[in-house]
């Protein structure tokens, strides 16, 4: 396995970086300096869909390809910034016409296609608080997020509501309008209760009056995976465009040129924060595709389309190096010069794996529902340390802290574990859990938000992601790291994926157990089962190897790639499940 420092040498990028990182340029950041990229409301304020679409639809930017919108037969139309401007226009004004006010909840249950950008931007026109739900979602989970949230508003296809909503209509009280399109062939004038959005998208007005929003102005509420518990409702503001417009141009490097494809589900705050988003704020062109995974028709895409920066999950990535390399070099990527990851860690093998096999290293990086937007990146001309975090972008300052006695914090020196912290207040940064008011006041101690993440920071500056805080094992006085652990097992070439948990241990407090699945061509057996075990043994010394181990045919992830360790643990220890709402169901 690989365990040198990948190097950069600028001359071979095809473009200059928008953020070359120094001390001198760290100094001389300001997110009131980078604020005047934005334009600011006519009479003042700040709203997210104005400064995504509007403000490029009034300039040189108007006929500009926004969405490059895919569909399943390989064919798909293109969407201008003055195009996508009106009709998220007409989307707002059907919403007043309705009756909807601002501050309103509308939720957005629609796949990757135009009607959910009308949603998302004509909602926020308006100054509601929009939220993307995930379409794979149940009828129970749905419902759970909905009345949280007191959604007064649905935008949905009639296929999705017959499927997952009208079951559950006469259970949510606050809901007052649903909006339908017809996606396959169905009418929607039969479904009682419902208003056709295409008809009232016709006869609505296209100019319209964005809402007088301000930074502070709540925009967007989203509900964590629940890889720990219940999913929570997170409240984002306006100003949030300005993190996801800074970290769009220097932890994604876009340039106005690019062709951008973010592959998550808006369903997810990757999905919303960057597959909707910061490319629009950024002025460039978005590929827009909805299907599911197949390695052979995202290659295509990324030849075809000609994408030239893709953000991507660590699970797409297995899944890819799982279908083979020979895959991959059947198809041509010349266009293509970034690729980032978020999700979950991305373990050594898979950012080799895209050097060797992609010709481009594969760029981690680190953030949460909760930060609103990338916070810790390995940007394009800094090293890489493969299966770093990296550094902390410009305008974040992080440190590793532990609470003492008395909540106070501890600052902890290099190499030392502890919570990820960073210094309050950022533009993107969360407002609120939704009805909780005091677990959100635990996430703070005075200036700093604690992520609940245990990290440790090399002498470097490079932050190295252990686990989360209820993942971490204690073994016989020692805390092992789940993803040190996965990431060794996945260097063996039998190993596709691996998770490990912590198994009570009267002797040691905990032992590790691992949970494997393998690659193609390899079968489980007990020779292999040993092997791996010894594997361990000699990556990591006997105490923080695994003692256990289990083949499994797939790991329990939810629908945005997280690993669900606590539902490993909860089965292996016959513990209540808790919330799988968001679980990964086999297709």
């Amino acid at each position: 396995m690989h365990r040198a420092i990948l190097k950069k040498n600028l001359a071979d990028l095809p473009l200059t970086p928008n953020w070359l990182d120094s001390v001198q340029a760290r100094e001389a950041f300001s997110w009131q300096v980078q604020a005047h990229a934005l334009a600011g409301l006519p009479g003042g304020g700040l709203n997210l869909a104005y400064e995504a679409v509007d403000r490029h639809a009034q300039g040189a930017h108007r006929r500009h390809t926004a969405l490059r919108i895919l569909d399943r037969n390989g064919g798909g139309c293109d969407i201008s910034y003055g195009e996508l401007s009106t009709l998220s226009n007409r989307f707002a004004s059907v919403l007043k016409t309705l009756g909807v006010r601002p501050g309103e909840r509308v939720f957005v249950l629609c796949g990757r296609g135009l009607e959910l950008y009308l949603g998302v931007l004509g909602g926020l026109k308006l100054g509601c608080v929009v939220s993307p739900l995930f379409c794979a979602f149940g009828p129970q989970p749905i419902e759970t997020r909905m009345r949280l949230g007191e959604g007064s508003v649905l935008l949905t296809s009639a296929a999705l509501y017959r499927r997952k909503v009208a079951a559950i209509r006469e259970r949510l009280p606050a809901l007052k309008h649903v909006l339908l399109f017809d996606d396959q062939g169905g009418d929607t004038a039969q479904i009682e209760g419902t208003l056709n959005l295409h008809q009232l998208l016709a006869q609505a007005d296209e100019a319209f009056t964005v809402a007088d929003t301000t930074a502070d102005s709540p925009a967007l509420l989203h509900f964590t995976s629940g890889t720990t518990g219940t999913p929570k409702g997170v409240l984002h503001v306006h100003g949030a465009a300005l993190t996801h417009y800074v970290t769009g141009k220097y932890a994604l490097d876009l340039h106005p040129d690019d062709v951008f494809w973010c592959s998550a589900d808006p369903g997810w705050v990757t999905g919303t924060s960057y597959g909707i988003f910061a490319p629009l704020l950024l002025g460039v062109t978005s590929v827009v595709e909805g299907n599911e995974f197949d390695a052979e028709r995202w290659y295509r895409i990324l030849e075809q389309q000609q994408v030239t920066v893709w953000y991507t999950a660590p699970t797409a990535i297995r899944l890819l190096m799982k279908a083979g390399a020979a895959l991959a070099r059947s198809h041509h990527f010349p266009s293509l010069r970034f690729i980032a990851s978020v999700g979950e860690p991305l373990n050594p093998e898979a950012v080799w794996w895209g050097k060797e096999v992609l010709g481009l290293p594969i760029h981690d990086n680190w953030w949460q529902t909760e930060t609103g937007g990338i916070m810790i990146a390995n940007t394009v001309a800094m090293p890489i340390k493969p299966g770093s975090m990296g550094k902390p972008l410009p305008g974040v300052e992080a440190a590793v802290v532990t609470r003492a006695q008395g909540q106070a914090l501890v600052f902890l020196g290099d190499n030392e574990v502890g919570d990820l912290a960073l210094k309050q207040p950022w533009p993107a940064m969360f407002r609120a859990y939704l009805g909780q008011e005091e677990r959100y006041r635990h996430c703070f101690v005075g200036e700093w938000y604690l992520s609940g993440d245990l990290v440790r920071r090399d002498a470097d500056g490079y932050y190295w992601f252990i686990g989360r805080s209820d993942d971490v094992i204690k073994s016989a006085g020692h805390l092992i790291g789940p993803f040190e652990v996965e990431s060794s097992l996945m260097e063996h070439p039998a190993v596709a994926e691996a998770a490990v948990i912590g198994k009570p241990d009267p002797l040691l407090g905990e032992t590790v157990k691992a949970f494997v699945s393998l690659k193609h061509g390899f079968a489980a057996s007990q020779a292999l089962h040993d092997e791996l075990l010894g594997h361990g043994r000699k990556r990591l010394g006997a105490v923080v190897a695994p003692k256990e181990l289990e083949f499994v045919e797939a790991l329990p992830r939810t629908r945005s790639g997280k690993l669900m360790r606590r539902l490993l643990k909860a089965r292996e220890l016959g513990l209540p499940e808790g919330d799988t709402s968001s679980l990964e169901r086999p297709s």
